[in-house]
């Protein structure tokens, strides 16, 4: 079988002009574009029909990861700007939720813009009588490890970048973020603290259309993958070979995990990349657990090339959640909080899912390497149809829904 990491990169590049990428997102979220695929046919409509187009027996999978206002910013002892964007907490196995509930005082690993500005003095902020505080405490490369303290100092962390903060929305918009994106770079059911980018594949659902499903029988079922910036991160190697994929933190309920199970058996559509990733990554942790039940939960976490080169006999997808929820009820979990960093590539098979409810991604980007996991060549002629029919790309573009 071949192996992902021998893909060039230019082998999934396309042309996309400035002039196709959504600025803003559309006046209304049902108004957008969908795409669909099935079987390799290509039809389109608008997202407020997508339940027509859902296949028998439909359970989507959302992620309910909420975007914190992770964007700071500082002025140094001599009026010059400083940037601090938080990607995730200083700790490597804390969970963002419960940095974000921190009293006092927390870590972050952040970016830091015009850093050669800042001479390790300091900084400070003040908004409605709170006192926000960053100091470095370590430099990794671009990236710092910053200390924030605040007064008062009862206040979680999350209330006081909510107060001080910006949302962070992609660097390839190219504008300021605005009192829209507030409202629109935010999912109608987020609800977990923790994500510096949006799930954007949920930007389209609103409460009507999720209350029509539910009356439809469609079952909802909510994860939590809190998304880093690494999913903006270019590949720039000429093969994947190079390439270090991003981590990111997934929640997943063990009763959330047994409701999976339960829906096997039908068609399992994933609303999104994030939500794509962190179901399989279950499987392919329930085949550890199989096959060494002994294994703590770091050595449970799957990284970037597990799914291809992990020596163990493949099981059946109800065998690996079996085995999943045995290894958490034999050490009372009722919680799977872990990292994840599966790369979906070609020729990956998906394990769980059905489908994928996704927008257009950039050219040579690891997302765009996992559509073209789950539809195979099919996504030249998607993406060759999406850019001759007037679709919106990227985060505030229009969706598709790839049907295997």
């Amino acid at each position: 079988m071949l192996h992902p990491k021998g893909i060039s990169i230019l082998d999934y590049t396309y042309l996309l002009p400035n002039e196709k990428i959504a600025s803003f997102p559309s006046q209304n979220r049902e108004e957008s574009k969908l795409l669909i695929s099935n079987g390799g046919q290509i039809s389109e409509s608008r997202f407020v029909k997508i339940k027509d187009f859902l296949l028998e027996n439909s359970t989507l999978i959302f992620n309910d990861t909420k975007v914190i206002s992770a964007r700071l910013n500082f002025l140094n002892t001599s009026g010059q700007d400083i940037e601090i964007f938080c990607l995730s907490p200083a700790e490597s196995h804390q969970d963002p939720e419960l940095a974000m509930i921190s009293k006092g005082i927390v870590k972050w690993k952040c970016l830091v813009g015009h850093a050669k500005k800042w001479k390790e003095e300091k900084l400070t902020l003040f908004l409605n009588s709170v006192e926000l505080n960053a100091k470095i405490c370590n430099r990794n490369h671009d990236e710092f490890e910053i200390e924030f303290s605040w007064s008062p100092s009862e206040l979680h962390f999350y209330e006081v970048i909510e107060q001080m903060g910006q949302l962070p929305i992609p660097p390839y918009l190219k504008r300021e973020s605005t009192k829209l994106d507030e409202e629109r770079y935010q999912t109608v059911y987020s609800s977990h603290k923790g994500s510096v980018a949006a799930p954007t594949a949920g930007l389209h659902f609103t409460k009507e259309i999720l209350d029509d499903l539910k009356q439809s029988g469609i079952e909802s079922i909510y994860i939590t993958l809190h998304v880093g910036a690494g999913t903006f991160k270019p590949v720039k190697s000429e093969s994947m070979d190079d390439h270090a994929m991003h981590s990111e933190w997934m929640n997943i309920e063990l009763k959330t995990i047994e409701n999976i199970q339960s829906q096997l058996q039908g068609n399992i559509i994933c609303v999104g990349t994030t939500s794509l990733r962190a179901i399989e990554s279950l499987y392919w942790m329930g085949l550890k657990a199989f096959h060494q039940p002994e294994l703590n939960l770091e050595e449970l976490e799957i990284s970037q090339w597990d799914a291809y080169d992990l020596n163990l006999a493949e099981i059946s997808n109800e065998e690996s959640l079996t085995a999943l929820i045995a290894w958490m009820k034999n050490r009372d979990l009722d919680k799977l909080s872990c990292l994840t960093q599966i790369l979906i590539a070609p020729p990956y098979q998906l394990k769980i899912a059905k489908g994928l409810v996704t927008n257009f991604h950039q050219p040579q980007s690891t997302l765009l390497l996992l559509v073209a996991a789950v539809v195979g060549f099919d996504w030249q002629k998607i993406y060759d149809y999406a850019l001759t029919h007037d679709f919106r790309f990227l985060s505030y573009g229009d969706s598709s829904l790839l049907l295997k």
